[in-house]
């Protein structure tokens, strides 16, 4: 590179360390760079640890700066070979820096770093000699810092370092291997190292260089760095026997300070200026590295998307009858069957995408996107601006045609300028592995890899985490990060946040624990994997970046650069997104084939369907697409969408700034308020969303029509108004005006559009994309319309892991007079299926805790491939004790799936007997008996002699299913109660939105979950999951509260509590003023309301959630605790004496016997006390007294005896 200033300083850093080295090095980029040029250096390296993360960034910012990059790389050294990983032995590599001459030295720092990832990583990715050897072209080598091979061995042994030595310069060549020195005083050995460095450069004639080995920028950045070294270590800064570097200086130090430091010896500041000159790599960047899409033999790329996009658009949009194979070259419209206008936007994109040379491209998605559709995984319609290219259509790329809703190409493709094309794609996420397995296959796994992201620390994180490393109570430091409002960097929440600036100016623990986090907001704290993003290459990727493993995902390996790096290298981004929707309308599909024996095409269903928007004007959209939120399903209701075009302008709209043209767009389409348009030319473009600027294809549409503006120019107006380009919206503010004025459009008029084109400019909405999502919107309201059961069986499956959501499903299903029932084995599936004859749905058996997927699907493959289970001995027989384990078979018994065979607490009592049916059984199959003595009949026939047992009441029942499927199915405890609960409630639990923060309500329902804590003061609170029967509510009860009430606060107890509406966090919680057990002869206070809470008045702390930020200790005001309740019966409603349950551990027995009685006594709760009695270290028993209390029923007795022997329990 040419120097363009005469440098001042004849030093360069060549050991440089940016936040990249995770949790080690905390210098920004940018930050290094700006220091070098501050102190005239013409020069600057970047050596992060064993990784190149930073490589592009440092490149760009650095010939930014006009300072020579020079890219390296620390990497680890294996004592032996990279593939060696034994412990102790192989744990502490050498460090050595390498730094790259040229592009032939960059390959080998890319290949190094990658094979160090990929092969050699064992603590740390490592290189061996052998690997040096093979690619030590191009590189400079330096001995490292105090973990260098040399300094180690010089310490120890000067011959060991002098053959060491030696055999790096066999590996680099003299000229290319330095030796290196530090002044770091406190790192122990480093001046004896230093000193036997220079004698031993003098013995081999080489030449030696001073660093300084950077962690961070400015010296008084090393207190922050010593704490991201406390996060790296999970130690306290306060700690003293610690890893840290804070007693010597490791930032970016002068040319006059480093001469200071090594006075005898000047010249190891002038050699890193020789290193620097020979480093001159120069990186072609802004390009675009198309990948190679294979083609057959004798076709040339051009032909071959010719060929493809031909076939589309007569398959689109003309008869779909031509060969297109037999067509020439010179063809015309009428030769595809297709109109004029058709014609003209194939012609027009495909002259834009030739001079681009994209058409590679368009095949490559193409490809994945077919080959997904042909294997049954359902495909988006498109996904942003990708659906305004007709050809994209003919391609199958999308769904929509871009000439019938009006979307334009240039809004994907400029052809004013070159940009990076980008389809993105959404797939079933179920199945989105699968195609990026076979984009991986096809072209090649050392060409296709995922995309690294970084996680940076934000100010709350890097306030939780140097609150931590500083010793800080966790309730102290939450409290400091949720004053900081999201997106607010730490110095705009000292200026705007109050309570933040007082803590600053009262609490020195507060202030130092600020001031560390400002240093380290924005520093690299992880690395993560882009959630959609592949990269495919037409070489192989390591010819362009560096690789490493993934630790997760559907590819083995990751790139090391993040996203822009690899576009400002010209690679291509590919994004495979999964989406959950789609996963449901591909289940939904397939149960239609299942129980309708219809083969539905959901991309060719009509979109005029009076089934389905009369199912969207009566908003009962819950599941489907972009349309179940409360807000949309009120604006639904109102708008009565009767087209497609409400569809797609409502998902444009429902977003925060156009949400207030709604009801305008309401209006205006039901005739309640004037359409207008501000010059007849506009009516065109504006006709569709009564006259009013929803999408940014109107704005561009705008300027085409009334400016006479071409496509490029339109695109141009839509980026420079909407990212509020100052300059260029000046400049095609005075085109367009002129425009619209040659076009006979008065100045005025033009002027005040133009004035209004900007303010709608940032709020208006990609229309490709909002046509996409409101197909998917549609397919999935047509689904629910014409085929709710298998609609609503393929939602439920979605949601089964978010029994929140799963609750609401089933609200819906009775809402639609569907019937969702508990799993069978005779009825269900592995997911939530459909019964074909009454269409039920019933709960698939793998959402049974304890059965999981791998025996669900033995079950139900046993009942296809046969018939189904006529009784317990047919299903334990047939299944065998192989898939039916002790287990399982309780879960499915108490959940409920064998009710078609036997009575629940009868077959849970008898479960050994049925085991042991299973061991004999099988085993005179695997022994032949029933061949060889003419036994089979005997076991078809043989029943199992059941011991009798009370059969489960309701209550139990439910339990059992609350606990094994995580909710009420056959039926809800409070069904058949209602007018018990309504009358002792203020609201419903499914009527508590942000709106009622601050409320003092009354709530009704049952409990359902109790957790107990012990606050920071040692009280005990708990936090309560209640529920009514739509919805369920957290309620924080708080110690004084339930010192007075702990008796109600119990599972399947139905209850009234009084308490404030808290939406801490954004989830609605109640925060529990007094309890009361409801019963039908129990009266209860009245409600008396209270003021509303606003966030100044919770409690003292005044931190707007109602305890203290030092931990849940009750010390929020609170004017009523419920002591007593005043109860009048005619007959008890509950056990008030209930019985005892004693049980006595045997000596000698193993401590996991503990654990297995309480795994018992959860299943069964109820009113009932337990004490166990544990033997006392051979002198007698010592009772425990716990929490648990349980449901005394045979079940119990049966399960316990047989832990513990009938005769160790008592019942009094």
């Amino acid at each position: 590179m040419e120097e363009k200033t005469q440098p001042k300083s004849n030093f360069v850093h060549l050991h440089t360390h940016s936040h990249y080295s995770m949790l080690d090095g905390m210098g920004k980029v940018p930050d290094l760079v700006n220091r070098a040029k501050e102190l005239g250096m013409n020069s600057l390296a970047l050596t992060d640890h064993g990784v190149m993360h930073g490589a592009i960034e440092f490149y760009e910012e650095c010939e930014k700066a006009e300072i020579k990059p020079i890219i390296g790389c620390e990497v680890y050294v294996a004592p032996r070979t990279l593939h060696d990983k034994v412990p102790r032995v192989d744990a502490h590599p050498y460090h050595l820096i390498l730094l790259a001459k040229d592009e032939t030295g960059y390959r080998n720092l890319i290949e190094l770093t990658t094979i160090a990832h990929l092969e050699g990583y064992y603590y740390k990715p490592r290189v061996d000699k052998k690997l040096l050897r093979k690619h030590s072209a191009g590189l400079i080598a330096t001995s490292a810092c105090m973990q260098g091979e040399v300094p180690r061995k010089i310490i120890e042994d000067f011959d060991k370092a002098k053959e060491a030595v030696e055999e790096y310069i066999d590996i680099f060549g003299k000229e290319n291997f330095y030796l290196e020195v530090q002044k770091h005083p406190h790192v122990e050995n480093q001046d004896k190292a230093n000193k036997l460095i220079f004698k031993l450069a003098g013995k081999l004639d080489l030449k030696v260089i001073a660093t300084n080995d950077i962690h961070y920028v400015n010296a008084d950045d090393r207190e922050a760095q010593d704490a991201l070294i406390c996060l790296q270590t999970t130690r306290l800064m306060d700690e003293t026997d610690r890893m840290s570097m804070r007693d010597d200086d490791y930032s970016m130090l002068s040319e006059e300070d480093i001469l200071a430091a090594f006075p005898d010896h000047p010249e190891v500041a002038q050699v890193t200026q020789e290193i620097a000159q020979k480093c001159n790599l120069r990186l072609e960047l802004g390009g675009i590295l198309m990948p190679e899409f294979p083609i057959p033999d004798g076709e040339t790329i051009d032909d071959h998307f010719l060929a493809k996009t031909y076939r589309g658009l007569n398959k689109k949009y003309g008869s779909g009858s031509v060969d297109t194979e037999k067509l020439g070259n010179d063809i015309e419209a009428s030769d595809l069957k297709i109109t004029g206008e058709i014609w003209e936007r194939f012609q027009y994109e495909y002259g834009v995408i030739t001079a681009m040379k994209y058409q590679g491209y368009f095949l490559i998605v193409a490809d994945f996107i077919n080959w997904a559709k042909d294997q049954g995984i359902s495909v988006g319609p498109g996904r942003g601006s990708g659906a305004g290219s007709i050809i994209a259509y003919a391609l199958n790329i999308t769904e929509l045609d871009p000439l019938k809703y009006r979307l334009l190409f240039e809004r994907f493709l400029n052809p004013d300028r070159i940009s990076m094309p980008d389809f993105d794609t959404d797939f079933a996420d179920s199945r989105r592995n699968e195609v990026v397995e076979y984009v991986a296959k096809k072209y090649g796994r050392d060409h296709v890899a995922q995309i690294i992201t970084f996680g940076t620390m934000a100010a709350r994180m890097a306030v939780r985490d140097v609150g931590r490393v500083l010793s800080m109570s966790y309730s102290e430091v939450d409290t400091i990060a949720k004053l900081i409002p999201f997106g607010q960097t730490l110095e705009q929440a000292l200026t705007n946040i109050s309570e933040i600036k007082e803590l600053v100016n009262t609490d020195a623990k507060v202030k130092k624990c600020i001031e560390i986090a400002k240093r380290l907001e924005g520093v690299v704290r992880h690395a993560s994997m882009h959630a959609a993003g592949v990269v495919i290459s037409k070489e192989k990727l390591t010819h362009y970046c560096p690789l490493q493993g993934a630790t997760k995902g559907d590819l083995a390996t990751i790139t090391q650069y993040s996203m822009n790096p690899l576009e400002h290298l010209g690679l291509l981004k590919f994004d495979f997104l999964g989406l959950a929707n789609l996963t449901i309308v591909q289940n939904a599909l397939r149960i239609i084939r299942k129980t309708k024996d219809t083969n539905l095409d959901i991309d060719a269903l009509p979109l005029d369907d009076s089934g389905t928007y009369k199912l969207l004007a009566q908003a009962h959209t819950t599941g489907v697409f972009q349309l179940e939120s409360d807000g949309m399903k009120r604006y639904l209701r109102d708008l009565r969408p009767s087209v497609f075009e409400d569809i797609i302008a409502m998902v444009a709209l429902y977003r925060p700034g156009p949400m207030q043209f709604i009801d305008s767009f309401i209006a205006r389409k039901h005739g309640r308020e004037p359409i207008n348009y501000p010059h007849p030319t506009a009516e065109s473009a504006l006709k569709n969303t009564y006259g009013i600027i929803v999408y940014q294809e109107q704005l561009m549409q705008l300027s085409k029509d009334m400016a006479n503006f071409t496509g490029g120019q339109a695109d141009t107006l839509r980026k420079a108004t909407g990212k509020k380009i100052k300059e260029l919206m000046k400049k095609v503010g005075k085109e367009f005006i002129e425009g619209c004025v040659k076009n006979n459009i008065d100045r005025k008029i033009a002027e005040s559009l133009y004035d209004s084109m900007q303010d709608f400019a940032q709020y208006s909405f990609n229309k490709s994309h909002a046509a996409c999502y409101a197909l998917i919107a549609y397919q999935t309201a047509y689904l629910k319309a014409h085929y709710p059961s298998e609609f609503m069986a393929a939602l439920m499956t979605s949601e089964q892991s978010d029994l929140d959501k799963l609750a609401i499903c089933i609200s819906e299903c009775e809402r639609m007079k569907i019937k969702v029932l508990p799993p069978s084995v005779n009825e269900s599936f592995v997911d939530f299926g459909v019964v074909k004859e009454n269409e039920n749905i019933r709960f698939g058996l793998s959402a049974i805790k304890n059965v999981g997927e791998q025996v669900a699907e033995e079950i139900v493959e046993e009942r296809k491939e046969k018939k189904l289970f006529k009784d317990i001995e047919d299903f334990i027989t047939r299944l065998g004790p192989k898939v039916i384990n002790k287990k399982s078979l309780e879960s499915l018994i108490m959940a409920g799936a064998l009710d078609d065979l036997g009575e629940r607490a009868e077959l849970l009592y008898n479960v050994d007997k049925m085991l042991g049916y299973a061991q004999v059984t099988q085993r005179a199959k695997t022994s032949g008996q029933d061949s060889l003595f003419g036994e089979a009949e005997e076991f078809k026939t043989a029943k199992i002699e059941f011991e009798q047992a009370k059969p489960a009441d309701k209550k139990q029942r439910l339990s059992w299913e609350r606990e094994l499927l995580g909710m009420y199915v056959s039926e809800h405890p409070l069904a058949g109660i209602s007018h018990i609960i309504e009358p002792h409630r203020t609201i419903k639990i499914s009527e508590v939105t942000a709106e009622h923060e601050g409320d003092f309500v009354r709530i009704s329902g049952i409990i359902t979950s109790i957790q107990k804590i012990l606050t920071r003061s040692n009280q005990n609170m708990v936090f309560a999951k209640i529920e009514d029967l739509n919805a369920n509510l957290e309620v924080l009860v708080f110690p004084k509260l339930l010192a007075g009430t702990s008796e109600i606060w119990l599972p399947d107890k139905i209850v009234a509590v009084d308490g404030y509406i808290n939406f801490k966090d954004g989830t609605p919680k109640l925060l529990s003023e007094a309890i009361y057990e409801i019963a039908e002869q129990q009266e209860i206070l009245d409600f008396v309301p209270r003021p509303k809470k606003t966030r100044g008045n919770w409690g003292k702390n005044g931190n707007g959630n109602g305890y203290s930020r030092n931990g849940y200790n009750g010390g929020a005001k609170k004017e009523l605790y419920l002591d007593k309740v005043e109860k009048k019966y005619d007959k008890p409603p509950i056990d008030d004496n209930p019985k005892t349950l004693t049980i006595s551990v045997p000596p000698h027995s193993d401590k996991s016997i503990l654990l297995e009685i309480k795994s018992i006594l959860t299943e069964n709760p109820g009113p009932s006390p337990v004490i166990i009695r544990v033997p006392n270290n051979g002198s007698g028993y010592r009772d425990m007294r716990i929490k648990n209390k349980v449901e005394i029923s045979q079940v119990l007795k049966k399960k316990l005896s047989e832990l513990v022997e009938k005769n160790n329990l008592s019942i009094r």
